[in-house]
């Protein structure tokens, strides 16, 4: 193997060296490097395009359903911040602060948003006057800083990382919950339909949700590793913050009424999610749904055919190009076919085009698959139809492994030497009844670093989080309490 070869391909097992097979993929595959301040990243411009296209599917779907987009300040006053004590609690760790402008200290110091809540309720709040004002649904895409992250992870884990953050008001409950179903419903959509990624759905147990919130909900992704990716939240904030911030409004017998409100996230974490769940120790592997390029077209000849088979790969392009694919045409002189074969691979393009002088001259493609390199021959005639054919066959193939991933990895437990020897062997999610003590959670989080991520959740469909039946709920699965409450426990990231 040239050295070029040993530098362009990935070194590293998933398998056996994950993390480190992981920051390889990020960095051979162009998506990400490292920034020279520790814990934060360079999002390189395929990286960001994965990005945009997660972006474009979540917007699309929140603007067809009521949501205007906004820009608020990164700088958030500590007065404001103060307004909801929860947010100061549970996030004063994390925040960094401002003090100084120029050579000027500032009166009061600025926090770099770590949340934007406590900044946007006060505008909602003004907002908000009447009862035809709600419901207002407003979003931002934007980044955050949380200083406090250590033992960062590109994409997963950073100091500094983009997301959207969603803030609306209702003039009662329902349309609170309504609103918090309706994001929940989207995050599974995004991941299941655009990343090719299965997921649960649960809340989070009451001393893990969101500082001030009445409920927050999640969509949970099992990774190939056993450990639980939180996908996205979406949080019934009820009354407190309208509370604190003064968001009322004159219902319609003019009485004054605090509004309820939510708030809804999703950051970046979903392309770590996307990396870890498909990709491979050939590198990337991207679900045609959001590849940067869908297909690449890789011609092969030599100096007699390279006319005729260029001049027939450029119609194919053209045609796929003109049809709305993603389309690469790969005509570089100074790179052999190996080479952008392999290069292709590492890229993550969902699907290839061998195109030869036996292809031109019998009016032919050769495809080939990335995730399994299967092949296939098929004729030219028909062309956009078959390649979109076997883009959907990829996103299937990806959709399944991930979905047999987690359906294999639920299990049940009933003691603590049950739950950690099921974590500790196998990983994945463990359900136990719980007795609802955070204590519990505890107890097993100390010996093998494995957390309550999940609680199922009876939504507004009546349906539990999963597919998949409950343990009874009698005695908790650690202390052997009474217990009325399942708990999910997992190793995450």
């Amino acid at each position: 193997m040239s050295d070029e070869s040993q530098e362009l391909g990935i070194t590293e097992t998933k398998s056996h060296k994950p993390g480190e097979w992981y920051a390889e993929v990020v960095q051979k595959a162009n998506l990400a490097d490292y920034a020279p301040m520790g814990g934060f990243i360079v999002t390189k411009p395929r990286g960001y395009a994965i990005w945009e296209g997660i972006q474009d599917a979540l917007d699309t779907r929140f603007k067809e359903t009521g949501v205007d987009n906004v820009y608020f300040p990164m700088f958030i006053p500590e007065s404001f911040l103060e307004r909801e004590k929860d947010v100061v609690e549970g996030f004063d760790p994390e925040v960094a602060w401002v003090t100084q402008g120029g050579h000027e200290e500032l009166e009061e110091r600025l926090a770099v948003r770590p949340t934007s809540e406590s900044i946007i309720a006060p505008f909602m709040a003004d907002w908000t006057r009447s009862h035809r004002d709600l419901p207002l649904r407003i979003n931002q895409w934007c980044s955050v800083v949380r200083w406090e992250a250590t033992e960062t992870k590109p994409f997963f884990r950073t100091k500094e990382f983009m997301w959207q953050e969603g803030h609306t008001a209702h003039a009662d409950d329902e349309g609170a919950w309504e609103e918090v179903w309706t994001r929940l419903d989207q995050y599974e959509e995004v991941y299941e339909d655009v990343l090719a990624i299965p997921v649960l759905r649960g809340k989070k147990p009451e001393h893990d949700k969101f500082p001030g919130a009445d409920t927050t909900t999640t969509v949970e992704a099992l990774m190939p590793d056993g450990k639980s990716v939180q996908g996205a939240t979406s949080h019934n904030l009820g009354q407190s913050f309208a509370e604190a911030f003064d968001i009322t409004f004159a219902d319609e017998d003019e009485d004054e009424q605090t509004a309820y409100t939510t708030s809804w996230g999703l950051s970046w974490r979903a392309i770590g999610a996307l990396i870890m769940t498909h990709s491979d120790d050939q590198g990337l592997v991207l679900p045609p749904t959001i590849a940067p390029t869908q297909v690449a077209i890789v011609p092969i000849w030599q100096a007699d055919t390279k006319e005729d088979v260029l001049e027939y790969s450029r119609e194919i392009a053209d045609e796929l190009e003109d049809a709305g694919v993603r389309v690469e045409l790969d005509d570089r002189d100074e790179r052999n076919p190996g080479f952008k074969f392999n290069e292709h691979e590492l890229n993550g393009v969902p699907l290839r085009l061998e195109i030869g002088p036996n292809e031109a001259d019998d009016g032919e493609v050769t495809l080939v698959h990335r995730p399994d390199s299967e092949k296939a021959v098929a004729d030219r005639e028909g062309i956009v139809d078959t390649v979109d054919d076997h883009l959907d066959t990829v996103f299937e193939k990806l959709y399944e492994a991930a979905e047999e991933n987690l359906a294999e990895n639920v299990r049940e437990a009933h003691s603590p030497e049950d739950i950690l020897g099921t974590i500790g062997q196998h990983g994945g999610y463990v359900k136990t009844p719980w007795c609802g003590d955070q204590a519990c959670e505890e107890a097993i989080k100390e010996k093998i670093a494995a957390e309550i991520v999940m609680q199922p959740l009876e939504d507004e469909g009546g349906q539990s989080a999963g597919e998949v039946p409950e343990p009874d709920r009698d005695e908790c699965g650690v202390c052997g309490e009474p217990a009325d409450e399942i708990a999910y426990f997992a190793k995450s990231y």
